[in-house]
């Protein structure tokens, strides 16, 4: 198996494919491993290019992916990690993805909101009570009598 270390052996290749293909070519190879893609139009603004939204989509997803992991970290919650690198999904099965991750996050941060509005009023009430009990001890004293 080669590798993409200087030393290792390795050959310039162009490829040329119908957009319809791309998609599934560039996953294949990415999965290999052994391909390094080079940047043939550097000087093309980012927002030229023809896949750009669809790596938008990518990023974006990879955030919310972040966020859930940050979330699941930070409860202590056990993760499994196989170690290896799940199959590149097909163009409809990122739609699903999309709409799972969205909900996810959405669900996430209403629940994190929600535990929020509890601990200030619990803390509120926590006042509350202390000023009854200290008002309570007050007239208890007789004070007025």
């Amino acid at each position: 198996m080669a590798s993409l270390f200087r030393s290792a052996e390795m050959t310039l290749c162009q490829l040329f494919l119908q957009s319809e293909a791309a998609y599934a070519c560039v996953s294949e190879l990415g999965e290999l491993g052994l391909v390094q893609f080079r940047d043939l139009n550097p000087d093309v603004n980012v927002f030229q290019r023809k896949f750009v939204n669809e790596v938008r989509r990518c990023d974006e997803m990879e955030r919310k992916l972040r966020y859930l992991e940050k979330e699941i970290k930070k409860d202590g919650i056990p993760m499994l990690d196989t170690g290896e690198n799940p199959e590149a999904p097909q163009p409809r099965e990122m739609i699903d993805l999309e709409a799972t991750f969205e909900k996810l996050e959405n669900e996430l941060r209403e629940v994190n909101q929600n535990a929020e509005a509890l601990k200030r009023n619990y803390l509120e009430l926590t006042e509350l009570k202390q000023i009854l009990r200290k008002t309570q001890v007050f007239f208890d004293e007789d004070h007025f009598g």
